[in-house]
């Protein structure tokens, strides 16, 4: 008899209901193309301008490859808290480190390129940093700080240049960073 090995902490995902209580954790790319519904952040970091800082996507990535999108999103390991796991992410993909708090949580379904579901509970994460990214090119082909009046304009015009949470929670983050800055705190 064989034994499966167990799966790594970094290819699961946390299963979730609606209300974002744990089911149990699942494959990371099996969850993605059954649609099933698993908990995820988003980051949103904003400099002293009020400026977000925006990634574009690497081409190489499982799905969403070479679209914009928020400063960094992903998936916190089982037994890590979201903030901890944004601030994972955000060092691994950005290079960067800051204190992130938690402006809300939505639930979305999307469908994506290569076959895959993108049904997530996403924590959207607020943070505030004036440094200068160094990013992981495995990750991240492109990057660069914007005015959010520059970013909507730009959602309006070509929507298709962006990945499909950003479009949906955009505007709702935006009130939240521009709550942020408004507070000189993130």
């Amino acid at each position: 008899m064989v034994k499966k090995a167990p799966e790594k902490p970094e290819t699961l995902v946390i299963l979730v209901d609606p209300e974002d209580r744990p089911l149990g954790t699942m494959e990371k790319m099996a969850a993605h193309r059954e649609g099933r519904l698993h908990r995820a952040f988003s980051v949103f970091v904003v400099n002293g301008a009020g400026e977000l800082l925006l990634q574009r996507r690497a081409e190489g990535k499982y799905h969403s490859g070479g679209l914009w999108t928020n400063t960094c999103c992903s998936h916190p390991l089982p037994d890590e808290t979201i903030e901890a796991a944004g601030r994972r992410r955000l060092r691994e993909e950005m290079g960067l480190e800051c204190a992130l708090r938690e402006a809300f949580a939505f639930v979305y379904r999307a469908e994506l390129d290569h076959g895959l579901i993108e049904h997530e509970l996403d924590h959207v994460l607020i943070g505030r940093s004036d440094a200068v990214p160094e990013v992981d090119p495995s990750e991240v082909s492109q990057w660069q700080y914007r005015s959010l009046p520059a970013i909507r304009d730009d959602l309006r015009a070509h929507p298709e240049h962006y990945t499909a949470w950003f479009r949906l929670c955009f505007e709702r983050a935006a009130g939240a960073m521009a709550a942020a800055i408004a507070s000189r705190g993130a």
